[in-house]
């Protein structure tokens, strides 16, 4: 197989000559994701000549984009390369930074703080370089739901390593060149089937799983529907200590509820369904999605964030997308898991620099897009459910692969840029209780002609994002984000 050459990067661009200045509070600038051209380019090599050095690999990357509307680089977990200290230098000036992590091939493991790019595990150096001098691709890693499910989607007849429910299990499939291997992880950033908890022989205790299961179907099963919001919250915040003691970790409880998360949205969206289909076909599941988003009342915004916060989130950027706009929306990071959380509330002009995340708001007297979707609907975090999941696709490829299998259409693209496109498919419509739509009437929230049509029609409810990030790009087209959002208000349709 080709050797992958390596050289220095050149500055990252900030990407300001294409895209609007974002209005972050300015405490967040260190939020102010880069985008890093250079680095894509010299990954992108390394899982090029990683596939070519392995037939199973080169059949599933032709393979992705016609049956998924994905690539392969969306699903790489991380790369182990050969390369020793030379490449750690070139991998430092491409923005990588190395972890305290042990590989059990003794590697060294970089990870890219600034840009969403795979791992890196760069191996001792054997003395074998490559025509161009340095690193050659020993293994690709891709992550997916389930390596049981994707070794049964392409009969591979592989034996899983790892414990079920375990923190990391995988299946590989040996290649001329280069390992392919499936992943799962639950909660772990490690490369061993075992750590943690274990049993005197090294392997997890026997109630791990059962008490992992336990937590997943509590959370599955957990009320969602209240009279009274507050209740619902308080409630919710039980079953969520419940679900940590039960799973004895809250990085895993965090990995499971969101799981769980995820199935309850997707029952509530014939788009996610259809795709989910499609990305199970091949074995894959939800590993490529890239952000939850959750609506949420003013009112209980700090009592959401504080159950974020318990699993284990931080709180990353903060947007306030201007004076009129209406709207704001606090972002949140989970490290173990890399599970995204974006959380949106109805904001006035007044309230820019306000800590919304941990100091409550009063009601406004006429909600904006946000605050009615909950009034109809309810919190996201109780029964409504998420508004979106945004996973990372081929843009094009999903929008054509779902419109010629299922009919689904897709809305306008609200961001448009070489290294950022997104785009909603078309909002799923979900009937209104009329004893919500009543209250909205009696607060003043809608009037009699719009309170007869949600009884009637429904309103707006949820939708899939069609999601493309080049670059490494990790942050959010925040203008654009707030037409789409006044553009999916439930009174305009």
């Amino acid at each position: 197989m080709k050797a992958i050459g390596v050289g220095l990067a050149e500055p990252a661009s900030t990407g300001e000559e294409l895209m609007p200045a974002l209005t972050v509070r300015e405490a967040d600038r260190s939020f102010e994701w880069q985008r890093w051209p250079q680095a894509e380019a010299f990954v992108g090599r390394l899982i090029a000549g990683g596939v070519e050095g392995n037939r199973f690999a080169t059949g599933l990357a032709a393979r992705l984009p016609a049956e998924t509307g994905t690539a392969l680089p969306v699903w790489v977990d991380h790369l182990v390369i050969t390369g020793g200290g030379s490449l750690e230098r070139t991998l430092a000036g491409l923005g990588y930074e190395r972890e305290a992590i042990r590989h059990p091939r003794g590697g060294t493991v970089h990870a890219h703080r600034g840009g969403l790019f795979p791992r890196i595990v760069v191996l001792p150096d054997a003395g074998a370089a490559g025509e161009e001098g340095v690193g050659e691709v020993a293994e690709v890693a891709i992550k997916v739901e389930s390596v049981a499910d994707f070794v049964r989607a392409h009969d591979l007849g592989l034996e899983v390593v790892g414990q079920p429910m375990g923190p990391y299990r995988t299946a590989t499939v040996p290649g001329e060149a280069t390992s392919f291997t499936a992943l799962e992880r639950r909660a772990y950033r490690g490369f061993e089937p075992f750590p943690g908890d274990l049993a005197r022989d090294g392997r997890m205790r026997p109630q791990a799983a059962r008490d992992a299961l336990a937590a997943l179907d509590l959370w599955r099963a957990r009320r969602r529907r209240f009279d009274d919001d507050g209740e619902g919250i308080r409630a919710t915040r039980a079953t969520l200590e419940r679900a940590i003691e039960l799973a004895g970790d809250r990085d895993l409880a965090c990995h499971l509820i969101f799981q769980a998360e995820r199935e309850y949205w997707q029952s509530r969206n014939l788009a996610a369904r259809v795709q989910k289909e499609r990305q199970d076909r091949l074995g894959l599941g939800w590993a490529n999605h890239d952000h939850h988003t959750f609506r949420c009342s003013r009112r209980s915004f700090p009592d959401i964030m504080a159950m974020f916060i318990r699993l284990g989130f931080s709180l990353r950027e903060r947007f306030h997308a201007g004076r009129h706009a209406g709207w704001g929306a606090q972002v949140l990071e989970h490290e173990t898991t890399g599970i995204v959380i974006f959380a949106d509330l109805d904001l006035a002009p007044e309230e820019a620099t306000q800590d919304f995340a941990r100091h409550r708001l009063e009601d406004l007297p006429r909600p904006s897009t946000v605050g009615l979707w909950v009034a109809l609907h309810g919190e996201s975090i109780l029964d409504a459910g998420m508004h979106h999941l945004e996973a990372q696709f081929e843009f094009d490829a999903l929008k054509e692969g779902l419109e010629e299998e299922a009919g689904i259409k897709t809305m306008a693209p609200f961001s448009d840029f070489p290294f950022l496109r997104q785009a909603f498919t078309a909002g799923e419509r979900w009937p209104v209780s009329r004893a919500r739509a009543d209250r909205a009437l009696a607060m003043g929230y809608i009037s009699d002609a719009e309170h007869a049509k949600f009884l009637r029609d429904g309103a707006l409810g949820s939708h899939l994002e069609n999601l493309q990030r080049r670059e490494g790009y990790k942050g959010f087209n925040q203008q654009a984000v707030s037409a789409i959002i006044a553009a999916t208000d439930p009174r305009l349709h």
